[in-house]
């Protein structure tokens, strides 16, 4: 299942460029502050963050704030404290965050990632949606952020992970290759990942195409 890139990537660079450069480093008029996804991947208020990479705390909480979703108190009850061992066992299962370019293998149901997102799911208020924010939060580089309006330009509804995985892999890594190479001349901070890039892309496309 192929997904559909992002309509800007069928220009040149500098169109993306540009989406990249109002969505991370244009305040917005209405405020002017960043607008707060600009702020999602570089943030850390604990100093914990790379510490804590195998343990879901507060401070992912306010995170996922950042991409407009959040946590009920009784799934953060559940998440940080009444099953927090648990989730930190599946994190570590995971290993490391790596690119997911570099996934040879195709996730199944009983993929360490796969079995994550599916007890994830088992938490009040963490569907769909806020899961991959959480798990994304966690394994920036390994994992695709997923929306309605991301999966509605990627084509990505029925399945998200696989079908991107595939496409970065396509061609010898040619996607991947290329949202690195935005990145860069976006002059983004290396902390956004590939992955954020296409996203940002996508989710650009339907809530500011202009």
């Amino acid at each position: 299942m192929a997904i559909r890139l992002p309509k800007v990537l069928g220009a040149d660079d500098g169109a993306a460029v540009e989406v990249l450069q109002r969505y991370f480093t244009e305040p917005l008029v209405k405020t002017g502050y960043l607008r707060s996804g600009a702020r999602w991947d570089t943030w850390d208020s604990t100093g914990t963050r790379g510490r804590d990479a195998d343990v879901f705390t507060a401070d992912d909480l306010v995170a996922v704030t950042m991409l407009s979703v959040d946590v009920s108190p009784d799934g953060a009850q559940i998440l940080l404290r009444e099953r927090g061992a648990e989730f930190a066992e599946l994190l570590a299962a995971v290993g490391p965050d790596r690119d997911l370019v570099d996934e040879a293998a195709e996730p199944t149901p009983e993929s360490p990632v796969c079995r994550l997102e599916t007890a994830l799911w088992t938490v009040p208020s963490i569907g769909r949606t806020v899961a991959s924010k959480l798990i994304a939060r966690k394994r920036p580089r390994l994992f695709p952020i997923y929306d309605r309006v991301i999966g509605e330009v990627l084509d990505t509804k029925q399945a998200h992970l696989d079908p991107v995985r595939r496409a970065l892999r396509a061609n010898d890594g040619e996607l991947h290759r290329r949202l690195v190479s935005l990145r860069e001349q976006a002059g983004l901070d290396d902390a956004v990942p590939a992955l954020r890039i296409l996203t940002v892309l996508a989710w650009m496309q339907l809530k500011s195409p202009h």
